[in-house]
């Protein structure tokens, strides 16, 4: 078994998100998300499935959690479905769609478990979408600060932290840029205009939530990756670069440096956010964060005449992403050298496998594989001065995996969706062992 030398206060976790993994989509209440209303178009997501039941979390909700417990995590990462708590994205408030976080923060803090919320995971109110183009108007940057002060209201004298946005990337390029998530734009100058409202909204939630007086820390969670060239021709150097600043310096130069990178806007041209960009809104973006969540799966092969696979000397997973845990490294460092940081968490880390069962039992040796070699390389970002809290595996459950459906199988616990039964993994087990080597806690998940 394992150790690979973190702190004894280092946080581990796993994390979930609520479209992916809590039904009732029609419930007390509850709106309509955008994702609700992509599923429902043809093509778009395999097998025409949806997250309308999902893993059925909001009515197993007590079991969920005494599962997290019996994991022996620290921490449980969540997302807040902004939709069962302001059906139309604006005016009133759904008391019983607050009254389920409620229990769900107070559940977790009974288990002796920290509560890491996250405001928006991708489920947008479609009324938002319908009335105004959603991220694509500015208004929509105020109505979501608007919906922080209301969570920050409820829950923040409760949860160990908020992150305003996760993965503000796929909502502006995979959802407006190519149109292969929802809202479905394929619009390259829309996306630019909902990354930079979505920047914007993040830094006006902060300010407001300083502003109310909550004390839970404050920041932002970002998918990243190392951009390497398929050769060492200056031509794929060069695409390589251009990849990194249009994925990570995108969001991470308006955050730390003011500023969006020249090489990404001249790439952009005319289709760039110009047009949206208004006085003062880098010092707002720039708000100062308490922490930063990194998403991290694998790398980016880049080359000049078009896509190519890269060797995978490591192999793929399921979702066919190279297993690459040195570019956790890589990426770490890099960081660490380029900007002035706050404590950094891996917010998501894991990988999907073709899982079966047997037996009663998940033997996903691929999975324990992974996670090892990608703490391994945390150990090393570490070692060389990171300054990194926490680590949550992704993901608790298999879930709806957007387009992908149910295809795709994330999870530490098997999820029988047609009966909803809950089956820990072996790297459930493994995840217990490792979590109680580091913090000397018992073993309680009986195999």
């Amino acid at each position: 078994m394992e150790n690979y030398g973190f702190d004894a206060d280092f946080v581990w976790g796993v994390a979930t998100s609520s479209y992916q993994i809590e039904g009732a989509a029609h419930e007390d209440g509850r709106g309509l998300s955008i994702w609700d209303t992509f599923c429902k178009i043809p093509g778009k997501v395999v097998n025409g499935e949806s997250g309308e039941i999902a893993c059925d979390h909001y009515h197993r909700l007590d079991q969920d959690l005494d599962l997290i417990a019996e994991l022996g995590v620290k921490a449980y990462r969540f997302s807040i479905a902004w939709p069962r708590i302001q059906p139309d994205g604006r005016g009133a408030f759904n008391t019983k769609g607050l009254a389920f976080y409620e229990r769900l923060v107070d559940g977790l803090l009974e288990r002796g478990i920290k509560p890491f919320a996250t405001l928006y995971h991708w489920d947008l109110p479609d009324a938002l979408q319908a009335t105004q183009q959603g991220w694509e108007s500015r208004d929509t940057a105020y109505r979501f600060a608007e919906y922080a002060r209301k969570i920050g209201s409820v829950l923040g004298d409760r949860v160990a932290s908020i992150a305003t946005h996760n993965e503000p990337w796929c909502t502006a390029w995979l959802g407006n840029a190519t149109g292969y998530f929802a809202p479905g734009n394929a619009d390259l100058k829309k996306a630019a205009h909902v990354a930079h409202h979505l920047l914007l909204s993040h830094g006006l939630a902060v300010q407001a939530l300083r502003a109310d007086g909550v004390k839970a820390p404050l920041g932002i969670v970002l998918n990243q990756s190392p951009a390497h060239g398929a050769s060492e021709s200056a031509e794929d150097q060069a695409a390589a670069s251009l990849e990194y600043a249009k994925f990570v310096r995108w969001y991470m130069d308006p955050i730390f440096k003011g500023e969006y990178p020249a090489e990404a806007l001249q790439w952009y041209g005319a289709n760039g956010p110009q047009d949206v960009v208004r006085e003062g809104d880098f010092d707002i973006i720039g708000t100062p964060i308490d922490f930063l969540g990194i998403n991290y799966y694998t790398r980016i092969y880049a080359s000049a005449s078009g896509d190519k696979h890269p060797p995978g000397p490591h192999g793929f997973t399921d979702m066919d992403w190279e297993i690459y845990p040195q570019g956790l490294t890589e990426l770490l460092t890099r960081l660490n050298g380029d900007y002035t940081l706050p404590p950094i968490y891996i917010t998501e880390n894991g990988c999907a496998t073709k899982d079966e069962l047997s037996g009663g039992q998940v033997h996903d040796t691929a999975r324990i594989d992974y996670y090892d070699q990608h703490l391994a390389a945390l150990a090393d970002a570490i070692e060389q001065g990171v300054n990194v809290s926490g680590y949550f595996a992704w993901s608790m459950l298999d879930n709806f995996e957007w387009a992908s459906g149910y295809d795709k199988r994330f999870g530490m616990v098997y999820v029988d969706y047609a009966s909803q039964q809950r089956i820990p993994k072996n790297s459930a087990y493994w995840y217990r062992d490792v979590i109680a080597r580091h913090t000397d806690q018992k073993l309680v998940l009986e195999r």
